[in-house]
């Protein structure tokens, strides 16, 4: 296992004035046997970042460092680390035990060694059935086990994960993430893992490095991300549905956004005014749009609320109170936290 240290990293496509930089001056320090999630919308440069940290692209400019060695110039073999990737990977004409030990045996590790590291790796993973079988034998759940038994099986110093559950349905998605915790907590090694899921994110993460165009605007613990965002753009990624992020509040400052979570709004005799214009049902709560009641603007406020409360009707104007504890604050022009 090892920490990983990310000093001003930089990355560009092409070079003088028609360079295309895509990452600007990620830092950050993730400790031995933490599990971080990068999450961001698509393009934002979260996969770039990891490929970087893998070796699969070069650092235009600063370090990474996994272990305390700087890796910039070495091959993704000499890296010890082993990637996950979103389609598998998997070779379709072997079965299931020779994809997993397939890496040990170009490693010339003694077989008996292999054998005891596949089985080992298939108890935890619960595949030890489907060791004789194909991949395409397998459930889409069960290759992406196949593939995490395989970066298992060598014993790296960190794991990377690249979007490892976007191509499985829902129900398969949560029950994997059980699985990844349920492994981290096995093994411990350092993880990092990419996806534009904020579920997955918020549910994984022990910390998390939030991207936006290149650019980390946050990294925290998945608390600290929705309770303090640090900007506008985490605000509204974070969350769901997002935060209200309002210009346009009866007591707005100038220059000034007000932020305030559905869940932190109260119906009250008094408060702003806000005409209903829908309510969606959504089990055991629901959640109410609508609009300012005495202004012309297009600015949408959503409310959650619990099913014991009473639905308001359409057309209904409602007052609304947010709590004083947990009104967020952020400058209008740059979208960062005040």
């Amino acid at each position: 296992m090892a920490s990983i240290e990310l000093k001003n990293v930089i990355k560009r496509y092409g070079a003088g004035k028609h360079a295309n930089q895509v990452i600007h001056g990620v830092n950050a320090e993730i400790a031995d046997g933490e599990f971080v999630v990068i999450v961001g919308p698509s393009g934002c440069g979260k996969s770039t970042l990891l490929r970087m940290v893998a070796g699969l692209e070069e650092v235009s400019e600063g370090t990474i460092s996994i272990g305390g060695r700087v890796v910039n110039n070495l091959e993704p073999a000499e890296r010890d680390i082993a990637m996950v990737f979103q389609n598998y990977a998997l070779y379709p004409h072997m079965s299931v035990f020779d994809n997993m030990a397939y890496g040990l045996k170009i490693a010339k590790v003694p077989m008996e060694e292999i054998k005891m590291r596949v089985d080992k790796a298939a108890k935890i993973l619960e595949i030890g059935p489907f060791l004789q079988r194909k991949p395409r034998e397998l459930s889409g759940g069960q290759r992406q086990r196949v593939a995490m038994g395989r970066a298992i099986v060598r014993q790296p110093q960190v794991f990377l994960f690249d979007e490892p559950l976007s191509n499985l349905d829902a129900k398969l998605r949560a029950q994997t993430r059980l699985e990844i915790q349920k492994l981290h907590r096995e093994l411990g090694i350092t993880s990092l893992f990419v996806t534009h899921d904020q579920v997955e994110a918020m549910t994984l993460a022990q910390r998390m490095i939030v991207m936006n165009g290149g650019v980390m605007e946050q990294f925290g613990t998945p608390e600290e991300v929705y309770t303090r965002p640090a900007s506008t753009f985490v605000a509204s990624f974070i969350g769901s549905p997002p935060m209200n992020l309002l210009k346009n509040a009866p007591d707005a400052k100038l220059g000034v956004i007000t932020g305030v979570r559905p869940e932190h709004l109260d119906i009250g005799p008094a408060g702003w005014a806000v005409r209903v214009e829908a309510v969606e049902m959504l089990g055991a709560e629901r959640l109410v749009y609508g609009r300012w009641a005495h202004s012309d603007t297009d600015e949408i406020v959503i409310l959650r609320i619990e099913e014991s409360h009473a639905v308001p009707a359409l057309g209904a104007t409602v007052h609304v109170v947010p709590r004083p504890d947990r009104i967020h604050h952020f400058d209008a022009a740059t979208g960062k936290r005040l």
